[in-house]
């Protein structure tokens, strides 16, 4: 009877090593499998971020173009596919930006996807109202002078909380001494014909675009590095407006 059992215990132990055999056979093809497809994911992907080189070959109207059609991009909803995992560790070791962005502090306005640009294409500066002060200014001056950007872009947008502050004139906090450097923008709106309240959003539209304005000019005053750029074409300094709705970035230039 020994035996018996002895033969059934080896088969069953083969049988075993067989089936255990397929499995790993069948995790191993199926890995395999998983990897092609994630290959073949990443092909069309871009890696490379931009160079010194071809950052310098850069003309301020050429940036400025290809913000306009990343735009484009972005409200057709077909943004650059990016392996974004490369380029963090292509850009590790130095960075060649092709432009500074002023934007408003609103979470709803993602920077780099309005534009459609990736890691290392853009500086961006957030500051609710997009104004202007000297901490901002000098990071104007080291990403241009010293950085190599080509373009400056200040971008307001509509419904802009800060501004409807500035309107209202609000009190609290540090939001008070903040919404002084945007009340120069009401005082410029005060040609507007019709209802100046933030119940208005045609005037508070009228507001954020003359702060952009604004903001332009203090620029250019505030910063001879960059205005001295400015008229030697070195760099471009404008204004830009967001549509909150729909998406379209209008530049004022």
């Amino acid at each position: 009877m020994k035996k018996p059992v002895m033969i059934y215990a080896v088969v069953c132990s083969c049988c075993l090593l067989l089936v255990s055999c397929k499995t790993t056979n069948e995790r191993e093809g199926e890995y395999s499998a998983q990897r092609v497809n994630e290959t073949s994911q990443q092909q069309g992907l871009i890696e490379k971020v931009l160079t010194a080189e071809e950052q310098a070959a850069l003309t301020p109207d050429e940036v400025l173009q290809g913000f306009k059609e990343g735009n484009e991009r972005f409200r057709k909803n077909d943004l650059t596919r990016r392996n974004h995992s490369a380029q963090v560790r292509a850009s590790a070791l130095g960075q060649y930006p092709k432009a500074v962005v002023l934007s408003c502090l609103d979470s709803r306005i993602p920077v780099e996807d309005v534009f459609d640009k990736g890691i290392g294409d853009v500086f961006v500066a957030r500051v609710a109202g997009n104004f202007v002060n000297e901490d901002i200014l000098g990071s104007m001056e080291f990403g241009c002078k010293v950085a190599g950007s080509k373009l400056i872009v200040v971008m307001g947008h509509e419904s802009c909380g800060a501004v409807k502050a500035a309107i209202d004139d609000v009190e609290l906090g540090n939001i008070t001494a903040m919404l002084q450097n945007i009340r120069p923008a009401v005082q410029m709106a005060q040609d507007y014909s019709g209802e100046k309240t933030t119940k208005n959003n045609e005037f508070v539209t009228h507001v954020s675009k003359a702060n952009v304005r604004n903001t332009v000019e203090n620029i250019k005053q505030r910063s001879p590095i960059l205005k001295e750029m400015a008229d030697k074409n070195e760099i471009k300094i404008v204004g830009a407006f967001y549509d909150m709705e729909t998406g379209v970035v209008e530049f004022i230039e």
